[in-house]
């Protein structure tokens, strides 16, 4: 395993790629509306990666063939778009997308509502997102990788969810991916010593049921194995000797106080 440690000048890039996918989720969710399709989301989330000077991250990458991944409702990650498939009031669709600045790439995560959802869906997308900010309270210098891991684990289990163990998180940078793989699930080994200037992409997956996945026949999309709701919630993370920064939180989450949350 090879872990890359970034150089001042390197999360400088990291850092605008980041904030840059900060404003495209942002703005892409502002977009959500029920009837449209979720090949209308992938070109409305390319436009606005391009009108920002970047290279989708995800488009051809290994085959997948759009900018953005829209997977909604059951649909874990990896949801191909089409223009066939249309989002319903009630549904919730998880937005992955990256984008390349200057050669380094930023990736990013979002589940939202489409119109009025229902209170488990809130639960799922909220606590799916808390169980990443109990991740951050371990993600500092000279704790270990799997300390995330744990936390991120302890918490989304406390509601019964499925913590999806086919799918981790990944190191970044000049690449898409990148050592090391970073589970969401509870592992016995402590994994690797964290260092400042790593840069890595959490990302957990949460089932409302089973933690049980299945690809479908487009050898993309990942579904609940019981057909189940599911929320994903990533950010690209510095590591430092303090609190991470976290390079892609949106403006509207800082201003909703999560930074203070870890």
């Amino acid at each position: 395993m090879s872990v890359t440690i970034k150089t001042p000048h390197e999360i400088e890039l990291m850092r605008e790629a980041g904030r840059i996918l900060a404003l495209v989720h942002e703005n892409l969710a502002k977009e959500i509306r029920p009837g449209m399709s979720t090949l209308e989301v992938d070109r409305i989330g390319e436009e606005m990666i391009r009108s920002y000077g970047c290279i989708p991250s995800f488009k051809n990458y290994c085959g997948y063939p759009a900018s953005i991944c829209v997977s909604v409702n059951e649909e874990v990650v990896h949801g191909i778009p089409s223009g066939k498939r249309f989002l319903e009031e009630g549904d919730i669709v998880s937005l992955d997308a990256g984008v390349i600045y200057k050669g380094y790439h930023s990736d990013a995560a979002r589940t939202v509502g489409v119109g009025e959802i229902s209170e488990d869906a809130k639960l799922l997308i909220e606590r799916t997102r808390m169980s990443f900010f109990e991740g951050m309270k371990k993600a500092t210098a000279g704790n270990h990788l799997h300390d995330i891991s744990n936390n991120i684990a302890a918490y989304a289990e406390k509601f019964g969810y499925g913590v999806v163990r086919d799918l981790v998180g990944h190191g970044i940078g000049k690449a898409l991916h990148e050592d090391p793989e970073i589970p969401n699930f509870r592992k016995l080994s402590r994994g690797i010593k964290l260092r400042s200037g790593m840069t890595l992409a959490v990302e957990p997956m949460i089932n409302a049921g089973t933690h049980e996945v299945l690809w479908l026949d487009d050898d993309w999309t990942v579904v609940s194995e019981d057909l189940s709701l599911s929320a994903h919630y990533e950010n690209t993370i510095l590591i430092t000797e303090g609190k991470p920064e976290l390079l892609t939180l949106t403006e509207s989450e800082k201003a909703a106080g999560y930074l203070d949350l870890f």
